[in-house]
């Protein structure tokens, strides 16, 4: 298991700082784990694992739009 910080997090997916915050608020981002009073990183199977998931929802929109 490796963790990653929020500059990788930011260069995988694309999402700015703000976003991907407004997102974990939302419940619709995986979850930072805190390193420390003022560190914290995410899993990297699990921003690998959503990123999927939004391929694999726009998979399903464009079988739905045939």
């Amino acid at each position: 298991m490796k963790l990653i910080k929020l500059k990788d997090v930011i260069a995988s997916t694309g999402l700015g700082r703000s976003t991907i915050y407004k997102y974990i608020e939302n419940g619709i981002f995986p979850k930072a784990v805190s390193l420390g009073c003022r560190s914290v990183a995410w899993v990297e199977s699990e921003i690998q694992d959503w990123i999927l998931a939004r391929i694999e929802e726009r998979d399903l929109q464009n079988e739905k739009a045939c």
